[in-house]
């Protein structure tokens, strides 16, 4: 076996190996020419008399040229921001995003930080900054087909809905129904950013009309399939900003979270334990389904393509008449749907799309819609203490955003911090998959007044 440290000679050999395959292309024309008697034809092969003789120091520069070191130190291209200002971007600025997603990567796979989005969503970011590759390019680019199949219309969003349905457990939300309200209240982050949103326009610089402020308002929800649906709708060319900033804080709510959550409640609010949740009937967990898609079909019709999958799946689900059904939606469908939907979300974080003032002050509103969610589920949660006689441990009311199950996970880590007896998991998962049907009335809300 070659040993690298005991035999330098290795790289002497693969420069010989360069050197004799440029002589072959330089010399090849030359030889084959003289083997058919026409020493002056460079069509030796049928159709390419357009194409050139290969010198040697032609060969040397080109294979230079194509190297990725040469496209990040010279590279440029005239592109189009999102709100299509022309743009140069060069080498170094697609070098720093492929530094990005090799970070994106290494909070996924080694840090933990939820791997099932951030290892694809890194690596579609890196696939797309890598020069002279094409991935991203259209019309026949992988990531592009990837994009425009599923990502850049409500295609993904709603198939993941659909196995959202069929993984969750309304269960605690039915033993516990008062902890709806703490699902609605994590909606303050996305109506009070909304109107933030259209504060900052007298920020110089800033303009977002009310569409875009609505997509970039919903990422308070924490909900990837529901930022893409709207964005999609109302603002197509915020999708891709909006879309990565959604999944990125959705990723990193085990870091945001914590901090907010400790800030607003004292250690005696976080000992409380909450007692054990009634058993909910089958009839209950099949009913409820139906009954929440019919009050949508009635009150918000333009709510129903999410909540009508998320409810899709979850009666296939409690129906128990079509397993084969169920368990395709929660593991296979779901797990391809989101390869592409991450590959597909990591293929919009190139230079011209992120690094402009638009998408950092995107970016910024999306995590204080977050931050608020958090906050005002808690402080509900305190203010619902104050009448109740059975208490609620406020900790679960930061649950409400409707990243499902971290939120709720993150939820139960803090109470075990505080006391490792306390298990708020289920208790959580109440505002926590309510949450998820908040942020898609919102979403309706938002396209019925603004979509027409």
């Amino acid at each position: 076996m070659l040993n690298h440290k005991k035999d330098p000679v290795w790289v002497t050999k693969i420069c010989l190996v360069l050197a004799v395959g440029a002589l072959v292309f330089s010399f090849m024309p030359r030889v084959l020419a003289q083997a058919t008697g026409d020493e002056h034809s460079s069509a030796i092969i049928p159709g390419s008399a357009d194409i050139p003789n290969i010198s040697f120091g032609s060969f040397v520069r080109n294979i230079a040229e194509n190297t990725g070191v040469f496209a990040f130190i010279t590279d440029q291209d005239e592109k189009a921001t999102p709100s299509g200002d022309p743009i140069t971007i060069f080498g170094w600025q697609e070098l720093l995003m492929v530094a990005v997603g090799f970070l994106i990567v290494y909070l996924g796979a080694v840090k933990g930080f939820e791997p099932l989005l951030l290892i694809p969503i890194g690596f579609g970011t890196i696939f797309v900054n890598i020069p002279l590759a094409g991935m991203g390019d259209p019309p026949h680019g992988f990531l592009h087909i990837i994009y425009e199949t599923g990502v850049g219309n409500e295609f993904f969003p709603l198939i993941i809905f659909m196995g959202i349905g069929a993984m969750t457990d309304f269960g605690p939300l039915i033993a516990n129904p008062k902890t709806a309200l703490l699902g609605a209240a994590a909606q303050f982050g996305v109506f009070g950013t909304l109107f933030g949103i259209s504060l900052a326009n007298f920020i110089p610089g800033v303009n977002f009309n009310l569409k875009e402020a609505c997509a970039v308002a919903i990422i308070g929800g924490a909900d990837g399939p529901t930022t893409i649906y709207i964005a999609a709708q109302l603002a197509p060319h915020l999708l891709a900003t909006v879309a990565v900033a959604a999944y990125s804080y959705m990723a990193l709510v085990p870091i945001i979270q914590p901090p907010i959550m400790k800030a607003l409640t004292t250690k005696e609010e976080r000992l409380i334990r909450m007692k054990q949740l009634r058993p909910v009937s089958k009839v209950e967990q099949i009913f409820f389904p139906m009954v929440v898609f019919v009050l949508t079909i009635l009150l918000i019709p333009p709510a129903a393509p999410l909540i009508g999958c998320l409810m899709f799946g979850n009666f296939i689900r409690m129906c128990g008449v079509v397993e084969r059904l169920s368990k395709t939606l929660q593991n296979e469908l779901m797990n391809i749907v989101s390869i592409f939907l991450s590959l597909g979300v990591g293929s919009q974080m190139t230079p011209e799309k992120f690094l402009n003032s638009s998408s950092l002050i995107i970016v910024v509103m999306g995590l204080l819609a977050f931050a608020i969610a958090t906050a005002t589920g808690i402080l509900v949660a305190k203010c619902m203490n104050l009448f109740l006689k059975e208490k609620i441990n406020p900790l679960i009311g930061s649950a409400g955003v409707s990243a499902v199950p971290m939120a709720a996970r993150v939820s139960n880590k803090v109470g075990l911090e505080e006391d490792p007896g306390n298990f708020l998991l289920m208790h959580a998962m109440g505002p926590n998959v309510s949450g998820v049907i908040g942020t898609a009335i919102a979403a309706g809300v938002m396209i019925a007044v603004y979509g027409g």
